[in-house]
């Protein structure tokens, strides 16, 4: 018998090589390189043509012109549970294959269990879990209160079972969990390898763009908060979900890194309470619950995550520090543009804060990561430098350039109508984003282009 090929592959970036090495070449990462077994390839023939009777499927590969390509509208199918309807972009598409990665514990498997209960039987589902007995699934589902009618599930980790099971009971939805404990027959490396995960990925993914059935995989995630696996992995679904939360918070965020049927970087909001996972279909509400009214130090911004504008709460600390090299620490932002934000104060503002400790969260849990969070936060570390808080009910939002210009930001009248909605009665905006039809909701907006000109507005 020939001896079998080993390879060596990188865990970040998928790149492969014919020797163990510390240090991936390609991508620079230190121990990602896993061994796995090549396996011969198949000699080369005539393609079989399938006919599966699944409208995505092609039956013969031939080259088209696009213009002649007849577009279906997607088939989208509600989960029962809004916030992620939302995310995955209006409902669960036929044959799309979404991978949900999380921290342990944060509710990844309670969410699919209760989508799968809300479904019930007019969507015929199967609960894949490979991580726990049938009788730990039954008494979770129990816990939760959630109806055992309509609900199947099969214990087993060998994919070509899975498989092989899926293809006579026929259900239009599968939820893999978790992707990490399958493994294939075909290859002799551990469950869990990189190998592994790719392989049982990719027969999958196969499987439902074949048959039309959805499948859900559920994917652990490494110390660095990255799904743990080869990243090809995330490449070969049709969408990436990030299940977040703050320890201690009750709160949980479900955000799209990836999504070919809907928008990126959608988001949507759950609390954890004894009965599993409710909607926040207000998140604006949830987030500002706490504020107890001017205090310095404290501003409301106007944020944007996907389609829908979130007001939250942005705090600043500033206080004088004993430390030669003073600390800036951010909680839901980036540390380096608080950094540049604090410079182009002392540049275009006339205040310094070079020898104090800057501290900035965003309340609640969220993950700032548009720019229109810039003037906030300067005005919060100005608001706790001077202990003046700003006037009540006032919201703010925009880019601070480098120059000291206040740049606008996209969807401005939306974040107003959305700030109006929740009773604010001032706004400090950039002169871009000012309503051109008058007042939104009574709201007094200061359209400002400078940052002096803000700071002087907001007291």
């Amino acid at each position: 018998m020939a001896k079998a090929k080993t390879a060596y592959v990188c865990a970040d970036c998928g790149a492969s090589f014919n020797k163990w090495q510390g240090q991936c070449s390609e991508c620079g990462a230190w121990n990602t390189l896993s061994e796995f077994v090549v396996e011969p390839a198949t000699a080369a023939g005539k393609p079989a043509v399938r006919n599966t009777g699944y409208a995505g499927a092609i039956d013969a590969p031939r080259i088209t012109a696009l213009k002649k390509v007849s577009q279906t509208a997607e088939v989208r199918v509600s989960t029962g549970i809004g916030e992620l309807d939302r995310v995955l972009g209006g409902g669960l598409v036929e044959g799309s294959v979404v991978l949900v990665g999380g921290d342990p514990g944060i509710g990844k498997s309670t969410l699919l269990l209760q989508a799968l209960a809300a479904m019930g039987g007019r969507f015929p589902a199967l609960y894949v879990t490979g991580e726990e007995s049938l009788s730990q699934v039954a008494g979770r589902a129990t816990r939760l209160g959630l109806p055992l009618d309509g609900l199947d599930a099969l214990a087993e980790t060998g994919v070509e079972k899975i498989l092989a099971l899926a293809a006579e009971a026929k259900p239009r939805l599968i939820v893999a969990d978790s992707i990490q404990t399958l493994w294939s027959e075909q290859l002799t490396a551990a469950p869990g390898s990189v190998s592994q995960v790719r392989e049982c990925a990719a027969r999958l993914v196969r499987f439902a763009k074949e048959t039309g059935t959805s499948v859900f995989l559920v994917g652990h995630v490494t110390k660095d908060g990255g799904i743990a696996g080869p990243r090809v992995l995330e490449h070969m679904v049709d969408a990436v979900l990030y299940f977040e939360g703050e320890s201690g918070s009750r709160f949980r965020i479900l955000r799209a890194f990836k999504n070919r049927f809907g928008a990126v970087n959608e988001l949507g909001v759950f609390a954890m309470s004894d009965k599993g996972l409710r909607e926040v279909p207000n998140p604006s509400a949830i987030f500002l619950s706490g504020s107890q009214g001017p205090t310095p130090g404290s501003v409301v911004m106007v944020t944007r995550e996907g389609t829908r504008p979130l007001l939250v709460e942005v705090q600043a600390l500033v206080d004088h520090s004993p430390l030669s090299n003073p600390r800036r620490v951010t909680v839901g932002l980036e540390q380096n543009r608080l950094a540049m934000l604090l410079a182009v104060l002392h540049r275009h503002g006339s205040v310094g804060v070079f020898d104090q400790d800057v501290f900035v969260n965003v309340v609640g849990g969220i993950r700032v990561q548009e720019t229109a969070a810039d003037l906030p936060v300067l005005l919060a570390v100005l608001s706790s430098l001077r202990d003046r808080p700003l006037a009540e009910k006032t919201v703010a939002f925009g880019e601070v350039g480098l120059s000291g210009e206040i740049r606008p930001v996209p969807n401005g009248e939306e974040r107003l109508r959305e700030a109006a909605t929740h009773g604010f009665k001032r706004a400090l905006v950039p002169a871009g984003n000012a309503p051109r039809k008058g007042r939104i909701g009574g709201m007094e907006v200061i359209a400002v282009n400078r940052l002096s000109d803000a700071l002087a507005a907001a007291y």
